[in-house]
């Protein structure tokens, strides 16, 4: 490639080997002199060419694994607590898992510079989870033991992105195909193409529909998975990412772009997904094998690190506010042609859990925005108000005896429900009773644990300072069908379970078991899906078919059903009005997904007001042109 041409005889056989890893550049050198002194001459290079490069010892000038660990175990404080040293000798990398990470970075870097110097090697560093999680390591595991693999699918992504191209030959154009999500909560996916390239923005399924309405339309000329340059994962909701794996067995062996969190859950709820459909007697879409493809091909963001995805497509992820790790996707197309932000789902407010979503960007021409409480009607009351109702209904049904279940999303929702429910204990605000967290939030939570930068600073604080909210005494973790059934016949309680809308999973044996008994509740908190067992409940059902010991028998519904207003992790209607009327800068367009068909109207109609903007509502498989 002539850009690594370019550098390489600029530094005068210094460097034995220079490659891609997706947008960056890595060099090699078996001078060890040059490895520890060469900053300066490669910062030279930057300030040119405008890209990241980094400058890493040969292998053959390595020293041993062996050797390198106990000099690392020498240099870092053993206040540290290093729990894992990884070795990923392809790339010349260790990892260096601890449960207090800044003192094994130094001040101001020291330490891992001084490991750098003395052992050639680069370290990076992670934080070792509060709560173990079988899936992060496993995801870790995946990443280290493909690591020839990685470092050649890195390669040719770069080699993509740098390929040649001249934008004279074709006309500039940017459009975008919505594949699901138009007028609907579900299945959101977009297609994203310009004359050079074609990117996916998410690849959601709808849990709540059955057919060929719970998946996008990839059976349409525009898509073809073999044209594909690039996925964007917007979170690691179903809805926005449940079909990624089943691209990867489909054939798709390209990269996939999200935050570390969105990755290693993402991971997570596709391996329940098939443990679900199993447990509903039905053929899962794909296999543990289609989720390590994803894994393989997975390239990790932070928040407000720019990335080329493509020849002509740029990309920054912003804190959307939503769930851990949930971003808002800022594209850069045709170097400034087109400046798109993908909003994804968002709040814009500030939770117990996550600071609000963000509003400044370098540039914007389009907006594409979620209006899942998009209706004038959607206003929701203040969270002091909503939190009150809430603890108020709970110690309600403790007093007759009865139990509460909440249907939690496990990502973001349940973990907000537990902060709260963890404060009223310890300040006396709710009877001390037990807490039992089942299905898949608890391994969720240690994802939390592990990315606490992507957290709300109080949180973070709390479990910088060992005071870590989610391993509080109160909650007790329900892993057996042995272990639930003592719940269900024991005291009164509290119990979050999985799925937030009823449909499969440990919330819908509680609810089998709750259901008959007037004294329980039910408290919804989440957005219940058209069509899912917990809207039907919502609505008022009085009685329902349920699997009860592999025959469907009618279940009677008796207990008390409550929403609570205003614990969303999306934004209501005054947020979204707030967002855009504080976006900086302005929108010039505004497009509008993700919402049933009244909300999106609505919303669309209150905003053109508000803005004198364009402003349109894409059914499912409409283009619509940006430029």
């Amino acid at each position: 490639m002539d850009i690594l041409k370019n550098i390489t005889e600029q530094l005068h056989g210094d460097i034995t080997e220079a490659s891609f890893e997706g947008a960056n550049i890595v060099l090699y050198t078996n001078n060890a002199k040059f490895f520890r002194e060469g900053e300066g001459k490669i910062k030279e290079i930057v300030g040119q060419i405008k890209k990241r490069i980094e400058l890493r010892a040969d292998q053959k000038i390595l020293p041993s694994q062996e050797e390198t660990e106990k000099k690392i175990r020498e240099i870092v404080p053993e206040e540290a607590e290093i729990t894992k040293v990884i070795f990923d000798f392809h790339r010349s990398i260790v990892l260096i898992e601890a449960k207090k990470p800044g003192m094994v970075i130094g001040k101001q870097g020291s330490i891992l510079e001084e490991i750098r110097k003395t052992t050639l090697w680069i370290p990076q560093i992670q934080r070792s989870p509060a709560i173990n999680s079988k899936i992060t390591e496993n995801i870790r595991e995946v990443l280290y033991a493909n690591n020839n693999y990685r470092r050649k699918f890195l390669d040719s992504i770069g080699k993509k992105i740098y390929k040649e191209w001249n934008p004279e030959k074709v006309d500039e154009w940017v459009r975008i195909t919505f594949l699901g999500g138009g007028r609907q909560v579900g299945r959101s996916s977009l297609l994203l193409q310009t004359p050079n390239s074609k990117v996916l923005l998410d690849c959601g399924v709808d849990v709540a529909s059955q057919g060929q309405n719970k998946f996008p339309f990839f059976n349409v000329p525009e898509f073809d998975i073999a044209q594909l340059d690039a996925v964007i994962i917007s979170h690691a909701h179903l809805d926005h990412v449940g079909l990624l794996p089943y691209l990867y067995k489909m054939g798709y062996k390209g990269p996939v772009y999200m935050t570390p969190p969105t990755r290693d859950i993402a991971a997570l709820l596709s391996l329940d997904f098939i443990g679900v459909a199993y447990k509903q007697a039905a053929r899962p879409l794909f296999s543990s094998v289609d989720i390590k493809e994803m894994v393989k091909h997975s390239i990790c963001l932070n928040y407000n690190e720019v990335t080329d995805v493509t020849p002509d497509i740029r990309l920054t992820f912003y804190n959307s506010g939503h769930v851990l790790g949930g971003a808002m996707i800022h594209l850069n197309i045709g170097n400034g042609l087109h400046n798109l932000l993908y909003t994804g789902d968002f709040k814009y407010a500030r939770s117990r859990l996550l600071d609000p979503a963000v509003t400044n960007f370098p540039r914007i021409e389009s907006v594409i925005t979620e209006s899942t409480y998009g209706a004038r009607g959607d206003i929701f009351p203040p969270k002091k108000e909503s939190e009150e109702n809430f603890l108020k209904l709970i110690s309600e049904t403790i007093k007759k005896n009865g139990k509460v279940l909440i249907p939690e999303l496990g990502l973001g929702r349940a973990q907000e429900t537990m902060l709260i429910l963890e404060d009223a204990m310890r300040t006396g605000k709710l009877e001390k009773i037990p807490i039992y967290i089942d299905g898949m939030i608890w391994d969720i939570n240690a994802i939390h644990t592990a990315y606490p930068d992507f957290l709300s600073s109080k949180v973070k604080s709390e479990i910088f300072q060992d005071q870590n909210p989610f391993t509080s005494e109160f909650f007790s973790r329900v892993g057996s069908p042995q272990e639930r059934k003592k719940v269900i016949e024991g005291e009164p309680c509290i119990v979050l379970a999985t799925s937030g809308m009823l449909v499969g999973g440990a919330s819908v044996e509680y609810f089998k078991e709750f259901a008959g008994n007037e004294n329980n509740t039910i408290l919804f908190v989440c957005y219940q899906g058209v069509g899912s067992l917990g809207r039907q409940v919502q609505d008022g059902i009085t009685e329902t078919k349920m699997m009860v010991d592999g025959r469907e028998e009618k279940v009677a519904v008796n207990l008390q059903v409550h929403t609570i207003e205003g614990f969303s992790a999306h934004a209501g209607r005054n947020e979204l009005m707030s967002f855009f009327n504080n976006l900086n800068p302005r929108a010039k367009r505004i497009i509008i997904n993700h919402g049933e068909v009244s909300k999106s109207l609505d919303l669309a109609s209150g905003l053109y007001k508000l803005n004198h903007v364009e402003t349109t509502v894409p059914r499912t498989l409409e283009t619509v042109r940006l430029r």
